[in-house]
């Protein structure tokens, strides 16, 4: 069989041609999206340097990404990049370098809060995670190993994912996007076309390719606002730890119960608020008030500041019988 070598440009008539001029034109307005959102946000990102007390994984040194909150020297970042930090070191895209304080941090959310003696800084917008689509154009900027100021685009892959955090908590409401983070990306902005921040990037999966995650605008800004005027944020306990076990059939039928499964305590902390009401290794807790409690995470999320120390029904399950309890929730040191 004999092959004929065509140029197409010659042979294939001018109607036929496939006009890349729309193409063109396309590939340029997204650059320039990612270019004006870049130059936006960039003199706002800073990076992290830290020194630990501790040696992780052999060394007593880190580094992060940061972005400045407001003019007057606030800057967000994750706290598990100044989690146990001796020293931390700031530098600002113009190469200045100072010493900050850390404000106040969450394990809870990953995020944390430094301040630097300096004023009159350019700050970042928040955005509104409430208007956040998946596809939409997502930006990441930080300093994966090392590499100062790396931009990577790509889009929001997913909304309301769920991440366990360092202590064991899961923080709500996670951002996914296909946007390239590196070690030393964590802390660092994720933004929209518009330069707002939609999120703080803060974990990849690997070995996976494009499995990036970031706290969303919404829980940050709550979480910043609370480290900034009170150095933490407050949670409601009740003094338990649990596992999730699934109800029989039997007693769901019996006790015309909607789910299938509950919290069943294992300890109870001595002096607790629960120790106080008598609650008993063994007993399973259905309700929080009139929230059903399927999972240990249902009950950590219900267990927020406004629930301190204001007296809460409990429904629990006890020798196969439903009591309820009332109990006043102490605030989590």
């Amino acid at each position: 069989m004999t092959y004929t070598l065509i140029d197409t440009d010659q042979h294939v008539p001018s109607s036929g041609r496939k006009d890349t001029s729309q193409d063109w034109a396309l590939l340029d307005a997204y650059s320039q999206a990612v270019i004006q959102a870049t130059e936006r946000v960039s003199p706002s990102v800073v990076h992290i340097g830290v020194k630990t007390r501790k040696k992780k994984r052999g060394r007593d040194q880190g580094s992060g990404s940061g972005f400045i909150l407001s003019s007057d020297g606030f800057i967000c970042t994750n706290s598990h990049v100044v989690n146990q930090a001796q020293k931390i070191e700031v530098t600002l895209l113009n190469g200045e370098s100072f010493q900050a304080e850390k404000v106040g941090e969450d394990p809870a959310t990953d995020l944390a809060v430094l301040k630097i003696p300096k004023s009159q800084l350019p700050s970042v917008n928040l955005g509104d995670s409430q208007k956040v689509r998946v596809g939409q154009l997502a930006i990441a900027i930080g300093n994966p190993l090392g590499f100062e100021h790396t931009v990577t685009a790509g889009v929001v892959s997913a909304l309301g994912r769920s991440l366990r955090s360092q202590t064991g908590r899961l923080i709500d409401n996670i951002l996914q996007t296909d946007a390239a983070l590196n070690p030393g990306n964590s802390g660092g902005p994720l933004i929209n076309s518009l330069g707002e921040v939609i999120g703080v990037n803060t974990a990849v999966i690997l070995p996976a390719q494009g499995l990036c995650f970031a706290i969303a605008a919404s829980t940050t800004q709550y979480v910043v606002s609370k480290l900034i005027t009170s150095g933490k944020v407050k949670r409601a306990y009740i003094g338990v730890g649990g596992q999730q076990v699934k109800l029989p059939q039997r007693i769901q039928n019996a006790l015309k119960l909607d789910q299938k499964t509950a919290v069943q305590i294992m300890t109870v902390e001595p002096d607790g608020p629960a120790n106080n009401i008598a609650l008993q290794k063994g007993d399973v807790i259905l309700y929080l008030n009139d929230a059903a409690i399927h999972s240990i995470d249902d009950l950590h999320r219900l267990l927020h500041e406004e629930r301190i120390g204001k007296g809460q029904e409990l429904t629990i399950l006890r020798s196969g019988q439903v009591k309820k309890v009332n109990i006043i929730p102490g605030e989590l040191e």
